[in-house]
């Protein structure tokens, strides 16, 4: 009987032994700790993660700035929100474009086309001056500020500037510069994808600045379609274009040439199919205007009628008439005819000089 007590004492001193050997081998050494803290620290950091990036021009831009900056919202879209917003430290007006997380691309590709956009300057362009990401995908965009809004506000506007040829001049030849620089002042076109009036800005002097150039650059397939389809409805897509992807100068001197009729005619270019017998492709009002043989339709009386008054520049019906034409031309149903960007700028300039 004893020695069975102490067979069985034996046997579980040594389970317990053997318990305690395991148990030690299989605790980590002080060096395997640091590593799993040091790795926990890395993926905490990861999710909780924020930089700005500044431009030229948002040299003062922090963090706290545009995190604390109180903003009102004055565009809204199914891929991101559009603040002016007051910075409190330095007493500035900025835009803020806030860009939903699952509408844009991930990774190295929209790090590089960030700072590719950031580097784009041009008296004629919207400056990106700095590019926040926040701890939970958040993506914000910082832009300066133009009091005078955009140029649909403009044009809608009938208080008079509208209709001075010197400010069509202006505006006209301005947003032509602008979109030159982007198809030619780079190793490779950078193709707007989005041009209408809303994404021309002004400032109290008439001048204007492209906005969202290459926006469509940081979105996802499905957001960039979803942007597409809206300049479809507000009649500025090129007919050819079905998908975002395949946008290209072409498709911005379509949507260019709407913007040019929408100068002259002060009107709003919503879009509507053209039937099968139409053998070419305009907003609405346009087509109408062209088929019945009423290009008095497409530009605004006023425009004639302010030549003797206080205008810089004087017009005649034959100015107007050339403008027209080469609006026209730009949205010629076949990319292949169309003007190129080149040539519509030398063109604006020796119509209305």
């Amino acid at each position: 009987m004893l020695i069975l007590v102490l067979g069985l004492i034996s046997a579980t001193l040594l389970v317990i032994i053997a318990l305690y050997v395991f148990l030690y081998l299989k605790k980590p050494s002080k060096h395997e700790i640091k590593d799993i803290e040091s790795s926990e620290q890395k993926q905490e950091e990861v999710v909780q993660k924020e930089d700005l990036i500044i431009f030229q021009g948002g040299e003062d831009l922090t963090i706290c700035d545009i995190l604390d900056a109180p903003g009102e919202v004055i565009g809204k879209s199914n891929y991101g929100t559009l603040y002016k917003a007051l910075l409190q430290r330095s007493n500035k007006v900025r835009l803020l474009r806030f860009l939903r997380p699952v509408c844009t691309t991930r990774g190295e590709e929209l790090d590089e086309m960030i700072l590719f956009l950031g580097r784009i300057m041009h008296p004629n362009l919207v400056p990106l001056l700095g590019f926040y990401t926040g701890p939970r995908g958040e993506k914000l965009l910082v832009h300066p500020f133009y009091r005078h809004g955009n140029l649909t506000q403009f044009i809608r506007d009938g208080n008079g500037e509208n209709y001075k040829w010197s400010n069509i001049h202006r505006i006209s030849i301005g947003i032509a510069k602008g979109l030159e620089h982007l198809h030619t002042g780079h190793d490779k076109p950078i193709i707007h994808g989005n041009l209408k009036s809303k994404n021309i800005l002004l400032d109290t002097s008439y001048q204007p600045y492209i906005s969202d150039s290459g926006l469509h650059l940081l979105l996802n397939p499905t957001a960039g379609q979803e942007m597409l389809e809206i300049s479809a409805s507000q009649g500025y897509k090129a007919p050819e274009l079905i998908k975002m992807k395949d946008a290209s100068e072409e498709t911005d001197i379509y949507s260019l040439g709407v913007i040019l009729l929408e100068l002259l005619s002060g009107k709003e270019p919503i879009n509507e199919h053209p039937t099968p017998d139409e053998d070419f492709y305009l907003p609405n009002f346009m087509r109408n205007a062209v088929l019945g043989h009423r290009i008095s339709d497409l530009y605004h009386p006023a425009i004639l009628l302010r030549k003797s008054c206080d205008d810089e520049i004087q017009v005649t019906e034959e100015c107007v008439l050339k403008f027209f034409q080469l609006a026209m031309a730009c949205c010629s149903p076949s990319p292949s005819i169309r003007p190129n960007i080149k040539q519509v700028l030398r063109k604006l300039q020796e119509i209305i000089h």
